[in-house]
């Protein structure tokens, strides 16, 4: 049994200073009777209401304890099951191209990938999870965290005008990617490591190639997921003219075959999003793989046990009123 209210039993320690009164000073108070002698009653016996006198005390102190103790709201376990989370530990590698505004999936593909990917970090709690952001370069948005919060704020905040802005350079550089997001995963101790790598172009920027940040993956033990975002054919996309837009239908090509190559070298799975329906499958596929091991965390299911402690104080604060105003009642 456990108390809710555990601080409401320190005011038992007010049965101290009771019971001092009670032996000390209360007697003085009664109502007496002067005699000239007492020595006649020195040897008679003492009645059977003096002798039970004490119960009165008795029941004060035991309602006073009673009521504590429903005060201090005692509760009892009736389940209890024992289990472990042990996280895994997931970068995001998320494409951030110009091309990610093509508007075959809705609203758009860096839009969509931003949604389905939160909604994936939402439904892990246990798992720290980071995101890496490339275009031609590659930097980390955020590493590795279990503050789930911060690190959809900084997703939400990810946008395609980087390059335009003069940040990064504009291109696609899968293999910076890649390797940026296995470089904090290097040092992990988790037993699964997992980088979830969405793109919608082929490798065209960067230092590294895709195949090379794939050998160092597996050679760390790391998992990589690939995930190519596009429809097949042309796609929507806005392309800024002066001071207005017009839409235009550019070429979907995704280098599928670089890809799948990343996802087999590091025994993972590719997978092709050619609309926003089918990338939410995806992350939702990817999640029942990913599953998080269980170890030892206590849970039970609690249940207030104050009744019978409240019931036997209604008892005893009866009884002690009964007996003093019938056998105990005092004619002063």
């Amino acid at each position: 049994m456990e108390f809710a209210n555990k601080e409401y039993l320190f005011l038992l320690l007010l049965i101290i200073p009771y019971l001092l009164w009670y032996l000390m000073y209360r007697k003085k108070t009664e109502p007496t009777m002067r005699m000239s002698d007492t020595f006649a009653f020195r040897y008679a016996p003492k009645s059977w209401k003096v002798r039970l006198m004490p119960i009165q005390l008795l029941l004060r102190l035991a309602v006073f304890t009673l009521v504590v103790i429903v005060m201090a709201r005692p509760q009892t376990h009736n389940s209890w099951k024992t289990r472990t989370v042990e996280g895994i530990d997931i970068m995001l590698a998320m494409d951030v191209s110009t091309s990610m505004l093509a508007e075959d999936l809705k609203p758009n593909r860096i839009e969509a990938a931003k949604q389905v990917a939160a909604e994936f970090i939402s439904g892990r709690p246990d798992d720290n999870i980071g995101l890496t952001i490339f275009a031609g370069e590659a930097f980390t948005q955020c590493p590795m965290t279990t503050d789930h919060s911060s690190l959809i704020n900084l997703l939400q905040n990810v946008r395609t005008d980087i390059a335009a802005r003069g940040l990064i350079q504009d291109g696609t550089a899968i293999g910076m990617g890649l390797a940026n997001a296995v470089s904090r995963l290097k040092s992990s101790k988790a037993k699964s490591k997992v980088v979830i790598l969405l793109t919608d172009g082929s490798n065209n920027m960067g230092d590294i190639s895709p195949m090379t940040a794939a050998d160092i993956a597996k050679s760390l033990g790391i998992r990589v997921y690939t995930i190519g975002v596009g429809t097949n054919g042309t796609a929507r996309y806005p392309y800024p003219v002066g001071g207005s837009v017009q839409y235009i239908n550019l070429p979907v090509e995704i280098d599928t075959k670089t890809l799948g190559d990343i996802a087999s070298t590091t025994e993972g799975d590719f997978y092709r999003a050619t609309n926003t329906s089918e990338l939410h499958k995806i992350y939702k596929e990817i999640d029942k793989l990913e599953k998080s091991k269980l170890s030892v965390t206590k849970f039970s299911k609690r249940h207030e046990a104050y009744q019978p402690f409240a019931m036997a104080a209604a008892i005893a604060l009866l009884l002690e009123i009964l007996l003093r105003i019938t056998v105990f009642r005092r004619i002063p």
